[in-house]
């Protein structure tokens, strides 16, 4: 066997790990770089270099952040509503057979409320997108706060979410699996 391709490239690994680092040592250093720093003065820096920064106050950001909370809200209620409706019946087809007609009506009651959810899960998710938006906008300078106020609504949308599948879960877990 010939090492001299293994040589060969194992000093060529080598070099690489000898670089020198940022300060000249020959190591890298694990001091924070520059655009790990970034934030406290973020709003200042993009300020200076003529770029407009929204203010901390964005109505239309409310507004938004508003208008999803209150969907997941009607959302969580219309499944509430429904799940008051049709719980009931899927328990009580808890010990049918698979494929009765009884099993067959619990499943068609639970794509319902499966469809039910639509409207918090689409709010959440609408507010997870806003919320990744912000937080991009604000690390570029393009916008100051509005993160928090993203964030709560965020957890109370997730909130109803986790309630609906956690009740969804436990009517499909006593029914019998095919």
């Amino acid at each position: 066997m010939n090492l001299r391709p293994l040589t060969a490239l194992f000093a060529l690994w080598l070099s690489a790990c000898a670089g020198l680092g940022q300060d000249g040592r020959g190591y890298p250093s694990l001091a924070k770089r520059p655009v790990e720093v970034q934030g406290a003065g973020e709003a200042e820096t993009a300020s200076e270099v003529g770029v407009a920064v929204p203010a901390a106050d964005d109505p239309e950001l409310d507004r938004t952040i508003a208008t999803l909370a209150e969907q997941a809200r009607q959302g969580g209620a219309a499944f509430d509503r429904l799940y008051g409706e049709v719980a009931g019946r899927i328990r009580l087809s808890a010990p049918a057979a698979v494929s009765s007609e009884q099993w067959v009506t619990a499943q068609a009651d639970l794509g319902r409320l499966e469809q039910a959810r639509y409207g918090s899960v689409y709010a959440l998710a609408s507010l997870d997108t806003l919320y990744a938006e912000r937080m991009k906008d604000v690390a570029e300078g393009k916008a100051v706060g509005g993160i928090d106020r993203i964030d709560g609504a965020r957890q109370n949308a997730l909130a109803i979410v986790d309630s609906q599948n956690d009740r969804v879960d436990a009517l499909r877990a006593g029914l019998r699996h095919p």
